[in-house]
């Protein structure tokens, strides 16, 4: 029997500008789904509409035509309050920007989710610990944001994303404040989430090595899906070199 996808996107589209005024279509019927234990990335210029994806997929906005589902749930017919009991029970985020709050300790801001949720802390403090332990920030836990690495600062708010349990974890560009020693145990840590805790993952970022951990890759292209790669039996390295090769020729195609 097949499972169902965690998330269903079909024939996304998304115009702005009013009826007899100058239109941009920045999503041109995007249809994708991702499976149970995915990891995801999306690639493309800027200006290719992968922001737009990103934030229709993640109920920031409402695309102009076709629909988005996630855990079975229609997202695009949630409104009101009901868009932000759902994003905070079943997406998980993490920026490129950490955005913790640096008057909370880093304990603080990993539960902060649940906090909003009215969660007792009798709850909240096994999942934090849990955590902590997964991620490898125990020691950290009671000190700020501004006395911690960028990296270790990243596992924070990947643990902040985390922590209720979430349908998937969405990064926009998670790596992209990171150094490079950083961002490879940042990659390998969600890759230990994806692979462990069967957490699927779908990852913005520009960078060949960030999305050489993905299964999948889509690239994105004039509002459109322009190639998908698959890693296979590939290793992170291998599947490198077969971005790069494909990022000529894709960018290649695009400039034409």
């Amino acid at each position: 029997m097949k499972k169902q996808p965690v998330v269903s996107a079909k024939d996304i589209r998304k115009t702005y500008g009013h009826k007899g005024e100058k239109q941009y279509e920045a999503l041109k019927g995007i249809s994708f789904d991702v499976q149970p234990g995915e990891f995801i990335g999306i690639m493309g210029a800027s200006g290719s509409g992968k922001t737009t994806l990103l934030n229709i997929l993640t109920t920031l906005d409402q695309p102009t035509a076709g629909s988005v589902a996630i855990n079975g749930q229609n997202i695009t017919n949630l409104s009101g309050n009901d868009v932000a009991d759902f994003r905070a029970q079943e997406i998980g985020f993490i920026f490129q920007d950490f955005k913790l709050l640096e008057n909370l300790t880093n304990r603080e801001n990993m539960a902060l989710p649940l906090s909003l949720q009215n969660v007792a802390m009798a709850k909240v403090k096994p999942r934090i610990d849990k955590l902590a332990q997964q991620l490898s920030i125990t020691e950290i836990l009671d000190k700020y944001p501004n006395e911690i690495s960028g990296g270790q600062k990243q596992r924070v708010a990947a643990g902040r994303a985390l922590i209720s349990q979430p349908a998937i974890l969405f990064g926009d560009e998670p790596t992209g404040a990171l150094d490079s020693a950083s961002t490879i145990d940042l990659l390998e840590m969600l890759t230990d989430v994806n692979q462990q805790q069967n957490v699927p993952i779908l990852m913005v970022t520009h960078d060949p090595l960030s999305a050489s951990y993905c299964q999948r890759i889509l690239f994105i292209q004039d509002g459109q899906i322009g190639q998908e790669l698959k890693r296979g039996q590939q290793t992170p390295k291998q599947f490198y070199q077969q971005i790069i090769e494909n990022l000529g020729t894709f960018q290649g195609q695009e400039a034409e």
